[in-house]
């Protein structure tokens, strides 16, 4: 019988310490909504007991899906994994609506008698309920489905005629791990495929997890084709899950991993630079690999039709305009993911997703093509980009290019 003696428990035991208090929090968190929904809702005594052991199961299943990856037992440690990421999909909803549910009962006793408001208490708990049931199981079913595929079209100024509709298959995000496995990255494959690319553009966090664990489910990526390659950028979880093994298995697939670098293509006669960055965050992980859009472009030749930039996260933009590229491809934001988490996406990041423009930059931010921690999208579907360039028209106002710190001067999605 397999142990589920974490691999590393030293390890482990040395991580959790510093999470003792959002495990607080969490507690917290768990105890408000079982004294502001268990009470109200119109069920038996056996089941409000039922619900609570369901709060406990929640509680309890999130920490354990994040020290499940130190577990010996692969198969244990992806369904404990999946069950705790369900659940936190679960109760985030839940907060939310018995929280909005506060508010509104707040507001109700501002303008309806006492008594009016304490008769509306069995009805809106079971609505609160029902809200954070229905929106988990969809956004489920939205998260477990192929990514759709987004077609969208960027106006580049003096584009050359030999690159008018030059396409890029972006893919961003798959985060295969726990719960996304090879079927789905073999779906994923298959789509960008059939749209026959020039290009394919991998954004980073493509994993979560060690090439050990997930080399066998990451291997239908090397039937990736595109006329000019396959091209990869690290994100953050490349460096969570052992950047230098993940670089080194992406070029064995046959991928051209881009650290700060680029390459110039020529495409029907014409050229243009492709570019690539290490993760916004690199530097934490290894000073040596600090994102430099600047560095990226270094020594590319001058006359070519567009300079194109992957970076994983829209915060490379300020500097991506500064240095002189035409568009950024970035993902990392999931677009959100899930309501309402996309409205504060803007806390920390430039843009949360589609199209957008910073001075003379375009940039395009995918939602991605899986999802991170809860199998759930809800208000912001997944995706495989398809990209073409085309000419802007003749007209079109130039844009000057404005510091980091400024907002950009139009929001196209």
């Amino acid at each position: 019988m397999a142990s589920w003696q974490p691999a590393t428990y030293d390890e482990w035991m040395r991580r959790r310490r510093p999470l003792l208090v959002p495990l607080v929090i969490l507690a917290l968190l768990h105890a408000y909504v079982g004294w502001r929904l268990l009470p109200d809702l119109p069920i038996s005594t056996l089941a409000r007991a039922v619900g609570a052991v369901l709060l406990a199961l929640s509680l309890i299943s999130m920490p354990l899906a994040f020290s499940a990856r130190y577990w010996q037992s692969r198969r244990w440690a992806d369904r404990v994994a999946a069950l705790g990421h369900f659940m936190m999909g679960l109760f985030s909803s839940l907060f939310v609506f018995t929280l909005l549910r506060d508010v509104a009962l707040l507001v109700a006793l501002a303008v309806l008698p006492f008594a009016r408001v304490q008769s509306l208490l069995p009805a809106s708990a079971a609505l609160a309920l029902a809200l954070a049931a229905s929106t988990t199981l969809i956004g489920l079913i939205n998260a477990r489905r192929r990514a759709r595929i987004v077609d969208v079209e960027i106006p580049l100024s003096q584009l050359p005629e030999a690159l008018h509709g030059f396409t890029i298959v972006q893919i961003s995000d798959v985060h295969v791990g726990p719960t996304i496995k090879g079927d789905y990255v073999s779906a994923i494959v298959e789509a960008a495929n059939s749209l026959e690319p020039d290009l394919i553009a991998l954004t980073g966090d493509i994993v979560d997890g060690s090439v050990r664990e997930l080399a066998s489910h990451t291997a239908p990526l090397a039937r990736l084709r595109a006329r000019h390659g396959v091209y990869f950028v690290t994100g953050n979880h490349e460096y969570y899950s052992g950047e230098p093994d993940w670089s080194a298995e992406f070029r064995r697939l046959g991928f051209r991993v881009l650290m700060n670098e680029h390459v110039t293509i020529t495409h029907r006669g014409s050229r243009l630079v492709v570019a690539g960055v290490t993760d916004y965050t690199a530097h934490h992980f290894d000073p040596q690999q600090r994102s430099d859009p600047a560095r990226a472009l270094h020594g590319a030749p001058g006359d070519v039709g567009a300079r194109i930039l992957l970076a994983h996260q829209p915060r490379s933009a300020p500097a991506a305009a500064a240095a002189g590229f035409h568009l950024q491809l970035s993902g990392h934001t999931h677009g959100g993911q899930f309501w309402p988490w996309m409205l504060f996406v803007r806390l920390q990041q430039p843009f949360t997703a589609g199209l957008h423009r910073l001075g003379n930059l375009w940039v395009y931010i995918s939602r991605g093509a899986g999802y991170w921690g809860p199998p759930k999208r809800f208000g912001s579907p997944s995706e495989i980009t398809r990209v073409r360039l085309v000419p802007a028209p003749a007209d079109e106002p130039r844009f000057a290019v404005y510091p980091p710190t400024c907002a950009p001067t139009a929001d196209r999605r």
